[in-house]
């Protein structure tokens, strides 16, 4: 996860660009004048959505994203490119098309309930000189990108001419090129490295019925041979994704909670891109895209997702190394941040932990089961020979975090240098915090800063202390 934390790689997004617009309200009577609903408004929001949301998630993610697409010269195109402009994306290669209507779509929400949907828009195919004053800023341009992606939703941008000149110029200069696809023809984008069809749209595409392996693995042949790409794709929904090199090969999901699927496809397919760009293969980028699917599905909406928040997800999991639980004073502070606006309950404990043993194991197991994430505070060497006496620790506290960190109780370790967790806590104030049952009728650090506080009794006759005088008094 470290190279993609230190990836900014340059990424084109060429397609169909549009606005989601939201008026959120109240219903509490049916109109006078006809048999509707009177929706009374309290607030209005805008996102960006088609490829501005592919354009959001890979901003997301850390890319430098640049733009090319075109819009109507109207109030809706100034909105979104003043939308765009805002997070840092380049927007010199969207172009005005008189007559044309930039897309945007208006949603009527009361009580969580989609109302009313209404439509502002041109759907036509764009005009040749518009491709041609796509292809002019693109030409000189090209060899300065990492990854194309083209983000069809099939509202006249990527004409079948568009999309070949691109993929022409990008093979040629040696960018691949990925596609999120529209419509039942996929030839139109032969050529490039990649398409991410979902497993309807497969289906649409190449007539053939997706209902096991053997039908799965025939679909993606039919796709790489037909289309020449490089790698095969197609996106199962809550099966994962398949991908087709010499060989099938199918990536679960790591979904937890579904809570919305809205633009996980856009997710998958910068996600995707981004790790490309980094040098992983598709099988590291198909596990990625996976990862940050499986966070996007559990947000409301069309949303986005950071690398913090993959990697955050990924050792909720247990799938990552050791090294991804360990944080600093500052890592974790942002991530309780998350955690807890999430609704997640944040539970804590402390000590040294230096000669791990059943007891310990039972005692974060425990102290685990009073919330949704553990974070344990791990006391350094120096506080721990300080607390214990010159002869500890006995393991250094690089190999006394991993060893916790490894723990399936254990979400996330952070050490301190301090004798007593104090700062810690009160950077974190957790909903509970957790000691040992020795500390009943004692004070202990930080419960100011803490929602409650819960004893665990230690486990009979373990104890780091007795396991040292064990092996000291052994004759072997």
């Amino acid at each position: 996860m470290q190279i993609l934390k230190n990836n900014k790689p340059n990424i084109l997004v060429v397609g169909d660009l549009m606005i989601d617009h939201y008026l959120w309200g109240s219903c509490e009577r049916i109109s006078p004048e006809a048999p509707v609903q009177v929706v009374d408004i309290a607030k209005e929001t805008t996102v960006l959505g088609g490829a501005g949301n592919v354009i959001s998630n890979l901003n997301a993610l850390g890319a430098k994203v640049s733009v090319g697409s075109v819009i109507g010269d109207d109030a809706n195109g100034a909105e979104l490119i003043e939308m765009l402009q805002s997070i840092g994306v380049d927007t010199k290669n969207i172009f005005l098309q008189k007559n044309r209507k930039t897309s945007k779509k208006s949603r009527v929400i009361a009580v969580s309930q989609q109302i009313l949907r209404y439509d502002k828009e041109s759907k036509e195919k764009i005009e040749a000189s518009s491709v041609d004053a796509i292809m002019n800023a693109l030409n000189n341009t090209i060899s300065n990108f990492d990854i194309v992606i083209l983000s069809d939703y099939g509202k006249g941008v990527l004409t079948d001419d568009l999309c070949q000149r691109i993929i022409r110029l990008a093979n040629a200069n040696n960018v691949r090129v990925l596609v999120d696809p529209k419509g039942s023809d996929f030839t139109k984008y032969k050529g490039a490295y990649l398409l991410t069809p979902n497993k309807k749209e497969a289906i649409i595409a190449t007539g053939i019925e997706i209902k096991d392996e053997k039908s799965l693995e025939k679909a993606l042949l039919q796709l790489k041979t037909e289309c020449d790409l490089g790698i095969s794709l197609i996106t199962l929904s809550e099966d994962g994704i398949a991908t087709y090199d010499n060989e099938l090969k199918v990536f679960p999901t790591v979904a937890k909670e579904v809570f919305d699927v809205t633009g996980a496809g856009d997710t998958v397919i910068a996600s995707i891109a981004f790790a490309l760009s980094a040098g992983k293969n598709i099988e590291e980028s198909a596990k990625f895209a996976n990862l940050a699917a499986g966070v996007v599905v559990g947000k409301i909406g069309s949303a986005t997702v950071s690398i913090a928040e993959i990697e955050e997800y990924e050792a909720t999991l247990h799938k990552s190394t050791s090294d991804a639980h360990i944080k600093s004073f500052e890592d974790i502070n942002a991530i309780v941040s998350r955690y807890r606006s999430n609704g997640k309950k944040i539970v804590f404990t402390n000590g040294c932990f230096d000669i791990l043993h059943v007891g310990h194991v039972k005692y974060l197991q425990i102290a685990k089961s009073f919330g949704d994430i553990l974070i344990v505070g791990l006391n350094s060497d120096e506080s721990v020979s300080r607390l214990k006496g010159p002869t500890r620790p006995v393991n250094i506290a690089e190999d006394r975090a991993y060893l916790l960190a490894a723990l399936e109780a254990v979400d996330f370790v952070v050490p301190f240098t301090e004798d007593t967790p104090y700062e810690l806590i009160k950077m974190i104030q957790p909903d509970v915090l957790v000691k040992g049952g020795d500390y009943e009728g004692k004070e202990v650090v930080g419960t100011e800063f803490a929602g409650k506080l819960k004893l665990v009794d230690f486990v009979d006759g373990k104890s780091t202390t007795k396991t040292i005088e064990k092996i000291q008094g052994s004759t072997c």
